[in-house]
């Protein structure tokens, strides 16, 4: 994702990964991380994510949480935060799809990438000027379309045998 997206680049993402040999100590001086269970952590992340966007950086955000372990490729819902933070910062959503995360990159615990090339796609953005918090479950479910849309082509078969 750094490659695929121009200028600096800071992810969020929760905070085992900084628990990872040789990666976990780039995690942790890098990038912003969330205990997902503290509601504490959750409001830290929010507001780092605001001073990186007031310094000029782009989020790099997995609005999902996680890889879906029972349904994948099929998305998960998608979390606020993201959204809400793009709205109170009026910055668009850029939607980035990497078609085949969920094969590279399974939510086994093991975290133990699966060698193959990864296919992204950048989407048109999303722009928020002038929406209100009114408008958080709109754009995510706008966000969530896009994304979908186009696992959808990548994956037919995957759509047609699955009910969620």
């Amino acid at each position: 994702m750094c490659f695929a997206l121009p200028g600096y680049n800071v992810f969020i993402g929760k905070s085992s990964l900084g628990k990872l040999p040789l990666f976990g100590y780039m995690f942790r001086n890098l990038y912003v991380s969330v205990d997902r269970k503290s509601s504490k952590s959750k409001y830290e992340t929010v507001v780092q994510s605001m001073q990186k966007i007031d310094l000029g950086y782009n989020l790099a955000i997995f609005p999902e949480g996680t890889i879906s372990k029972n349904h994948a490729p099929v998305l998960m819902e998608f979390k606020d935060g993201a959204f809400r933070i793009a709205i109170e910062k009026q910055v668009a959503i850029v939607p980035m799809t990497i078609v085949n995360n969920w094969l590279i990159l399974p939510d086994d615990g093991k975290y133990v990438p699966r060698r193959r090339l990864m296919k992204t796609i950048i989407h048109e953005p999303i722009e928020t000027t002038g929406l209100t918090m009114d408008d958080v479950d709109w754009l995510k479910n706008k966000t969530k379309e896009v994304i979908n849309n186009e696992i959808k082509k990548h994956f037919p078969e995957k759509y047609n045998t699955i009910t969620i």
